[in-house]
């Protein structure tokens, strides 16, 4: 057992996996010589070759395009984005090719591709760099959309979708990768299959429903209100696509009072469909209407208003608060 952050779990899963299976092949900008911007492909170069991780040109487009055709030909193409908000660069290959190749080719073709892609704010970014735009992506039918809380639920998840036939965006937390760590086996496979949320904390009196760095923002605020006699449950929806509704709806009936927390801004965020669900499947189970806390309707802001604009442990309790103040 070897304890690792967050990005270092992600190296060495893709180390991992390619290792195991001579047909996985990581590029993107930067992925090889530099090893990632994040060093999330550190070391992969010098073990597998320039034939198997591969430094492409700017041009994100070009980079899914690449995966499509890798698929096609038997490959299993880790591609990585170097921020998810460059991904705008290449809806066109996403939503038109990525996402519908198994469809139109009547299941001539698997399509095994798992896009990496850092996102997320609290690190002061430059502009596009820490958009959350998972929402956005969720609407594409064909595509699995992750998003792991951990450094164990990055090993576990990252190995399922490169093992998966279908394509996966793995969204990764850019304040995750080292402030998330976890103790980790060396050889031992870790999978954790997709499509199953994970309860992060247990309560009675309201869940605090979310994903990715949210999630630790998320188990500090419920651990605030148990100080304060309040049992918040946290749940960690870990893939919105597809999404785990029994666990959802197990919870939340439980409960009877919820509050959806992501980074993205408010109008349309994945967030909105979260509480649509849980009112479609959950309602005669709730004792309060369900609240979100989110970013703005606004362009992600400038490094010095970004802690205004991510929710925070305060702005996440003070949702709860509002949630479990009023009357059944």
């Amino acid at each position: 057992m070897t304890v690792r952050t967050m990005v270092e779990a992600i190296a060495h899963t893709l180390g991992r996996e390619m290792a195991r299976d001579e047909r996985v092949i990581v590029f993107g900008e930067d992925v090889a010589l530099n090893g990632g911007v994040f060093r999330a492909t550190d070391g992969l170069l010098a073990r597998f070759g320039p034939d198997r991780v591969v430094d492409t040109p700017l041009a994100e487009a070009l980079i899914l395009g690449t995966a499509v055709g890798l698929a096609a030909s038997g490959m299993v193409p880790v591609p990585e984005i170097q921020f998810l908000g460059f991904s705008y660069q290449a809806f066109h290959q996403l939503a038109g090719q990525v996402a519908r190749l198994r469809y139109r080719s009547n299941g001539r073709f698997d399509a095994p591709i798992t896009i990496r892609a850092p996102f997320g704010g609290g690190v002061r970014t430059p502009e596009l760099h820490s958009e959350a735009i998972e929402g956005q992506l969720a609407n594409i039918p064909g595509l699995k959309i992750v998003l792991p809380g951990s450094a164990r639920d990055a090993v576990g998840l990252l190995t399922a979708a490169i093992r998966d036939p279908d394509p996966v965006l793995f969204l990764e937390p850019l304040r995750g990768y080292r402030s998330l760590r976890d103790d980790l086996p060396d050889d031992e496979d870790v999978i954790e299959p997709l499509g199953r949320a994970k309860l992060v904390r247990d309560g009675s009196d309201l869940v605090i429903v979310t994903w990715s760095y949210q999630v630790e923002v998320a188990r500090r605020a419920a651990e605030q209100l148990a100080e304060e006699g309040h049992s918040v449950a946290v749940l960690d929806l870990r893939t919105l696509v597809p999404l785990d509704l029994d666990t959802l709806a197990a919870v939340v009936a439980r409960c009877g009072r919820v509050v959806v927390a992501e980074e993205a801004p408010l109008t349309a965020g994945f967030g909105g469909e979260v509480v649509a669900t849980i009112v479609e499947h959950c309602f005669y189970d709730l004792e309060a209407p369900p609240a979100r806390v989110s970013g703005y309707d606004v362009p992600y802001p400038v490094g010095q208003l970004e802690d205004r604009y991510v929710p925070s442990v305060g702005r996440v309790v003070a949702g709860c608060r509002r949630v479990l103040e009023v009357a059944p």
